[in-house]
């Protein structure tokens, strides 16, 4: 098992739940729920220096047959600029099917409403960061499919001393 501390995100529509594990991989924990919009990469590129994550892992929604729709097709594109943003930090994509189901069951009887969907974000993005984690475990290998990084693009992870882009 790679050490280091792993960022895990489920992108959606109107929020994406980011999530991150122990320095071992052991144990996903809900980190925050980004609102989806201009500044949400440049918010989960801070989350990642301020984690100082080695890997970044983007849940891959695929029907259950396995296929990608356009849901999917987002997701490689939202995953592309992030990885874009936070080279030389890798993104991987990770088959997610049901994680969201699986979060919403966990937090069946809890909070209602906009602050419910915000939980079950996070909670999602725990069931794909453990679901990754337990994989690498379990083969040795790093999971899912790297994201080529390209070119560094004008939208890098800002320094202290440089001014911070939106995006």
């Amino acid at each position: 098992m790679r050490y280091g501390v792993r960022l895990g995100v489920d992108p959606g529509d109107a929020r994406i739940g980011v999530a991150r594990c122990d320095p071992s991989g052991m144990i996903a924990t809900p980190v925050e729920t980004v609102r989806r919009g201009k500044g949400d990469l440049r918010r989960i590129g801070q989350l990642v220096a301020a984690e100082e994550a080695v890997e970044v892992v983007v849940g891959l929604p695929r029907s259950l047959s396995g296929g990608e729709g356009p849901a999917a097709a987002k997701v490689r594109e939202l995953a592309a600029r992030l990885a874009r943003r936070i080279a030389p930090v890798p993104v991987r994509l990770v088959d997610e099917r049901l994680s969201t189901v699986s979060a919403e069951a966990m937090l069946r009887d809890q909070r209602k409403g906009q602050k419910r969907r915000a939980v079950i974000d996070q909670a999602a993005a725990v069931v794909i960061l453990q679901h990754a984690l337990d994989t690498e475990r379990a083969t040795g290998r790093p999971p899912g499919e790297l994201v080529p990084m390209g070119e560094p693009a004008g939208d890098a992870v800002p320094t202290r001393q440089t001014e911070e882009t939106d995006d």
